[in-house]
């Protein structure tokens, strides 16, 4: 049986409040290793959204409105399961958008333990944008079946995807290497979510372009942090069912997927927990792609 060697270790994980989702699947997954994790979450409906809140969310069909109820969701159904599995785990509710809540974060994370170790950024903004102009036939289109209100790039739309999908994570590296180093620690692990649009996101043009801008600062991590003994690494995701892809669109990304499967939450965790064991003690700086070997 393969030792991760993970045992003791902290880790905070970022969008984390899906039950459904790839946060709760990571948590979980490090949970039976024996770490402790610290999870963020951050109820957010999209302004521009046509969305309304359903009270019976159980009875409404995988696709935006469902998903969009589950980001509605506290942490107690995550924490729970951990609870279950023989984790110990906390939940904070933060709003990444906003850099000081940044090491209130961490502040909160070292009130319960002492030093934090790993770091998996998860935590997303999505919304569609484009170049074409509002009301030209093509703009509706380019941008997929499931977005409620595409538009035109703003000022506003950039500066929300980039605030979360860059900024953030990117803030949370710099507040994790501060204390790490402080803390004269030896092992650490970073992970960055990103996805296989990032190079070009023709219909998401803006939240494929903050992903990327977040690939880049991942891999200049690598190199400076190496040092530390800390290895950085985003994973690039294809397809995942977190609730928000319906019967309709799973046939069109089907043909798409070599290995001819919508991904899993589980999925991503097997590849984090991977990134973060011993086993990649000498992989750093990478970008791997997730996605049954669909690759845009």
């Amino acid at each position: 049986m393969v030792d991760p060697k993970l045992e003791g270790k902290v880790a905070i994980i970022t969008g984390a409040n899906n039950p459904l989702g790839i946060g709760a699947a990571i948590a979980k997954s490090l949970t039976k290793q024996g770490v402790k994790v610290f999870l963020q979450y951050f109820r957010f409906i999209n302004p521009n959204s046509e969305f309304k809140i359903h009270n019976e969310s159980s009875n409404i069909e995988f696709g935006e409105i469902f998903y969009r109820q589950m980001l509605l969701e506290n942490c107690d159904k995550v924490l729970e399961s951990l609870k279950a599995a023989g984790g110990e785990s906390y939940a904070f509710e933060a709003d990444l958008s906003n850099p000081d809540n940044i090491p209130i974060i961490f502040n909160k994370a070292e009130e319960h333990f002492e030093k934090i170790e790993i770091l998996i950024n998860n935590a997303a903004y999505w919304e569609a944008d484009t170049f074409i102009p509002p009301n030209n036939k093509l703009q509706n289109e380019l941008v997929e079946k499931w977005s409620s209100k595409p538009g035109t790039i703003t000022k506003d739309s950039f500066d929300r995807l980039f605030a979360v999908n860059t900024k953030a994570p990117v803030l949370m590296i710099k507040e994790f290497a501060s204390r790490y180093i402080n803390k004269n620690l030896k092992w650490g692990r970073i992970v960055n979510i990103s996805t296989d649009g990032a190079y070009c996101f023709p219909s998401e043009i803006t939240y494929g372009a903050s992903k990327f801008a977040l690939e880049s600062y991942s891999r200049s991590a690598a190199i400076e942090l190496g040092k530390f003994g800390i290895t950085v690494n985003a994973i690039s995701l294809g397809a995942v069912q977190t609730g928000w892809i319906n019967s309709e669109l799973e046939r069109e990304l089907l043909p798409n997927i070599p290995l001819g499967k919508i991904g899993s939450p589980e999925d991503v965790a097997d590849i984090v927990l991977f990134l973060v064991s011993d086993q990649a003690r000498w992989l750093t700086g990478q970008r791997i792609f997730v996605g049954g070997g669909h690759e845009v």
